[in-house]
């Protein structure tokens, strides 16, 4: 059940300090969080950027015995908190049934997207937390909680690790449906500012893809559900068709990217932005995102415009995308309509780190809510009540961790410095 004491996240920016154990039954978890000394953590995939799931325990859940449980009078399914939502995906599309949406990975945990408020995109699409209809917690006494939909879990789900160790979770499903993707390139910005509530409305997920630096916005991913009637885009306020397939970043072999080019596909190979089989730019870069208010986002893009000088030379790519208003304490789409703007840097650690800071004062007129499993600073742009502003919920997540885990048995440096528990 123990692995060993040396684990980095995907990047490869963070080395865990905890030991890592890897439970094969509910039970064994249980005993592992009620017999830890110090404090405990559930470890995803590991996709997050700082030390968000560290912890002097760490419990890694892909091996848990958790069979997913399909019920479709319910339009439910049950799945073990390890499993990937690619590999859910594949196994609902076989059954006839999928999920709402996707994030732009398919290779991110269940439970570890859940938890940091991953999203996904789309006007009409909520985040991808807001599936969920209950989730299995094992508490700091190694007690197995049942969270059910009401106002508790809309606190719990984002629960960013600080409630306990989630060993399965009941998500939403539907019958199964496709999707086809296009890509436009060269938006202007003026028309993309000028429409850009129209362009983020004008399929069911859109991307933009820019440095923030060059004149026009370089590409548009633009996901649609197929439905009678559909037909190709030619036009997009200036923006014209890709005349082949593209990966985000420029002069980079597309065939790690799902399928474009307007051909219809199962709804779990257009969604995400990557495939399954890959794994895109192989962990070398950093991440960070920031979520602001849909009425604030092109002011909030003509800010960042304004230090794309600053911007261009540590980014890899940044994207804008629009995501529906939900009701989850920490999702950082809580109670809004929200643009997310997000920000792939070079894996140049001090310097992102030092640059963070000058990028967040910026944006601190907006509101902005950063991705908890993303790079930010510990209280965005300097206010020491940033966050609470952001998060008007926060204070009660706090009163529900505390009574959870009245001990700390969950709390690690992350959730202290940002101040989601103490």
């Amino acid at each position: 059940m123990t692995e060993g004491s040396t684990e980095r996240n995907w990047a490869g920016n963070h080395t865990y300090r905890g030991t890592v154990h890897r439970p094969r039954t509910v039970a064994e978890a249980q005993a592992l969080v009620a017999a830890a000394t110090g404090t405990v953590h559930a470890l995803g995939s590991r996709h997050s950027f700082s030390d968000v799931a560290d912890a002097g325990t760490l419990v890694t859940l892909d091996a848990l015995d958790v069979p997913v449980e399909l019920d479709e009078a319910a339009r439910t399914v049950r799945v073990g908190a390890g499993v990937r939502y690619g590999e859910l995906a594949g196994w609902l599309h076989e059954r006839g049934w999928a999920l709402h949406n996707l994030a732009s990975l398919p290779h991110i945990s269940v439970a570890g997207a859940v938890a940091t408020g991953t999203h996904g995109s789309g006007d009409r699409h909520r985040g991808l937390p807001d599936a969920v209809t209950c989730l299995d917690l094992v508490t700091a006494d190694g007690e197995l909680l049942p969270v059910r939909r009401d106002a508790e879990l809309a606190g719990a789900v984002v629960g960013v690790g600080a409630l306990g160790v989630v060993t399965a979770l009941t998500l939403r499903v539907e019958p199964t449906y496709d999707v086809l993707q296009e890509v436009h390139t060269d938006l202007p910005w003026d028309a993309a500012l000028t429409h850009l509530d129209d362009v983020l409305s004008s399929a069911d997920s859109v991307s933009l893809f820019t440095d923030y630096a060059s004149p026009t916005v370089a590409q548009v991913w633009r996901k649609s559900r197929v439905r009678p009637g559909w037909e190709p885009r030619r036009d997009l306020f200036g923006a014209r068709p890709a005349d082949g397939p593209r990966h985000p970043l420029a002069g980079v072999d597309p065939v790690s990217t799902t399928t474009q080019g307007a051909v219809a596909g199962p709804w779990h190979e257009r969604w995400p932005h990557f495939r399954l089989e890959f794994t895109p730019s192989h962990g070398d870069e950093l991440q960070s995102e920031y979520l602001v208010d849909r009425r604030d986002a092109p002011a909030a893009i003509e800010a960042l415009r304004g230090i794309g000088h600053r911007i261009a030379p540590l980014l890899l790519v940044a994207e804008i995308r629009s995501v529906a208003a939900d009701d989850l304490w920490l999702s950082p789409a809580h109670g809004r309509a929200t643009v997310a703007l997000h920000l792939t840097w070079r894996q140049r650690v001090p310097e992102v780190t030092a640059f963070l800071p000058e990028l967040e004062e910026v944006l601190a007129p907006f509101t902005p809510r950063p991705h908890w499993g993303k790079l930010f600073t510990a209280d965005v742009a300097g206010a020491p009540d940033a966050l609470r502003a952001a998060y008007p919920r926060l204070d009660d997540f706090r009163a529900l961790a505390a009574r959870l885990d009245p001990e700390g048995r969950f709390h690690n440096d992350f959730l202290l410095r940002h101040g989601l528990v103490g």
